[in-house]
Formats: C-alpha cells, sequence, structure tokens
C-alpha cells in the first residue's frame, strides 16, 4: 500500500540562506501515530508547514494521499486537518458553528450527522450550543480538532496537542487520539512531552537541525537503546572501587556511597547475579538496590549529542 505521505529529499532554505530543512525523507502509511521529536528550532514546524502547503519548498516533493502539494494544493490541502498549538476560535460563535463553518470553508455540502458524530466522539455534544468563550482550555482544545475533522481529512497534524493542559486532561486527549486512529485517521503530532510520545506513538521520528536524525517503531527504538543502571546504596563510604571489580561496568558517586552499575537488557546474561557475589567477596555490603530502564528522553538526548 502506498504510504499517505511521501517525502522525497526535501529541502528548505531561506532566503537569507539559512537551511531550514535538509533532503529530509519520511514515509507515513496509513492509520498510523507517528510523533516527531526535536528542540526548538529543529523544522518541526517548517516541516508541518511544507506538508499542508504553507511554506514554499526549495527542492524535493511532498505528496498527500496521492496528491503532490505544488502541483495540486487544494486536493492535497483537502486531505489535511491542522490542529494548531495556539487556540484560534471565534469566542462568541457556539461549538455547533464553528465546526459547521469550518466544513463549508472547505466547500464541503453540509451534513449534520457527520458533524455530530465528531461532536460526540469528542465528547462534545453536550456543549454543540455553549459559546467558545463558556469552554475550559481542555475543551477549546477538543473544539480545534472537531474543526480540524470537519471535512472529513485522511490526515490529522497536532502540533503540540496537550500544551498547557494539565494531567488528567492530557490523558483523556491521548483517549481521543487513540480513538481517531482506530477510526483510520492517520495523526502526525508534534510533542514536547517525551512521555506522551512514547505512549501513544507507533513510530518515532527525531529530528535537530532540519535533519532526520532517525524514524523507528516505538518498541523496537526502546529496545535498541535497552540500557539498564543498577544502582547500589553501600552501607559505608567506599574511597575507590576495588581492582577485583575492575570487569564491570561501575561508577562510584562523588559522596562514595553509591555504586552503579550499568548493563544492556538485550544481553543473555545481566551480569547482576555475579556482581553481588563479588561485592560480598570484595567486603562490600549493599543496603539497597535500585534499577532504571533508559526512557526515550535518555534516547533522544543521545541522539541529539550524538548528531550535534
Amino acid at each position: 500500500m502506498a504510504p499517505i505521505i511521501s517525502i522525497k529529499d526535501l529541502t528548505k532554505t531561506y532566503a537569507s540562506g539559512t537551511p531550514a530543512l535538509d533532503s529530509v525523507n519520511l514515509d507515513i502509511a496509513e492509520g498510523e501515530i507517528i510523533a516527531l521529536l526535536g528542540p526548538n528550532g529543529a523544522g518541526k514546524t517548517t516541516l508541518i508547514g511544507a506538508i499542508c502547503g504553507m511554506v514554499k519548498i526549495t527542492s524535493g516533493t511532498v505528496t498527500v494521499g496521492g496528491f503532490d502539494v505544488e502541483r495540486d494544493p487544494r486536493k492535497a490541502r483537502a486531505q489535511i486537518g491542522l490542529v494548531p498549538q495556539e487556540i484560534a476560535l471565534d469566542i462568541f460563535e457556539t461549538v455547533w458553528n464553528s465546526v459547521k463553518m469550518s466544513r463549508g470553508l472547505f466547500g464541503y455540502k453540509p451534513d449534520d450527522a457527520y458533524l455530530e458524530g465528531i461532536l460526540r466522539s469528542l465528547s462534545l455534544w453536550d456543549k454543540k450550543d455553549a459559546k467558545n468563550m463558556e469552554l475550559s482550555g481542555g475543551m477549546k482544545r477538543r473544539v480545534m480538532i472537531a474543526k480540524a475533522l470537519s471535512h472529513e481529512p485522511k490526515v490529522l497534524f497536532l502540533d503540540e496537542p496537550t500544551a498547557g493542559v494539565d494531567v488528567a486532561l492530557r490523558r483523556d486527549m491521548w483517549e481521543v487520539v487513540r480513538k481517531l486512529r482506530d477510526a483510520g485517521v492517520t495523526i502526525i503530532l508534534t510533542t514536547h512531552y517525551i512521555e506522551e510520545a512514547e505512549e501513544m506513538a507507533d513510530r518515532i521520528g527525531v529530528i535537530n537541525a532540519g535533519k532526520i536524525l532517525l524514524v523507528e517503531d516505538t518498541a523496537t527504538l526502546m529496545q535498541s537503546f535497552g540500557l539498564k543502571t543498577l544502582k547500589l546504596s553501600l552501607a559505608e563510604p567506599l574511597a575507590n572501587t576495588p581492582a577485583s571489580l575492575s570487569d564491570y561496568d561501575l561508577a562510584l558517586s562523588d559522596d562514595q556511597m553509591t555504586l552503579t552499575y550499568s548493563y544492556d537488557t538485550r544481553a543473555e546474561r545481566t551480569g547482576i547475579t555475579r556482581l553481588i557475589s563479588d561485592l560480598a567477596t570484595a567486603g562490600i555490603s549493599v543496603r539497597d538496590l535500585e534499577s532504571h530502564q533508559s526512557s526515550l528522553e535518555d534516547v533522544f538526548l543521545t541522539l541529539v549529542e550524538e548528531k550535534a
């Protein structure tokens, strides 16, 4: 099956000569959730703008649903729903009229049954006659999503969808996104919340300085960076690590009260049992143990630092 979005050798260079995107190649499958991670200025917003036809491409091609964004911009744009980070609503308008108007802007005939389905799926139906000014921040963001879905797009862009939303509402929003994916909508989201990408995305793309550093299945990415650390709290200070333990990847804390052991979860043996035995042989008493799995944030920082 052809990808719903296909990006080939995409480059964007501004008039000043500053490169914003550098030979980006990316295919996005229909019905997946892909998260784009990157620091401020990495090129995430420029990439979204290029796909949505809002940023003029310097070179390369982008197709959405088979339509080239430059040669057939209207048909390409019709495939896309865009939810920007900033909430932009007519505060005096009702929820229902806001969504109905958005559908009309794309030239679609009225379909009240379809719009009702969207509002119900976003838990907005009981708010349809409320004015936007009366809604909470979380509800306003849902209205933005409803507006973006009003013209039946195949692709939905969510730019920092839970920015400024508390933890409970953030998790509610995650559930909304999953339901949209289950309904067949392809979702591309940018986020600063590493937990959000790890929790929701089928694949994760890391972008920095206009380049895609990596695109990988979330589970595979986490497995490939399978480093774990074991912190061993010592009963007494240790001046230095004995030579008998030199075969282990150990780091002694500045206060001499903690040894940190790094190991690979993919290895056939972790070496923990042997380490504990060798510590006892060396006369080192361990008071407590604490393990830590590498998080997506660790992976992200490692990738950015390696490519810097």
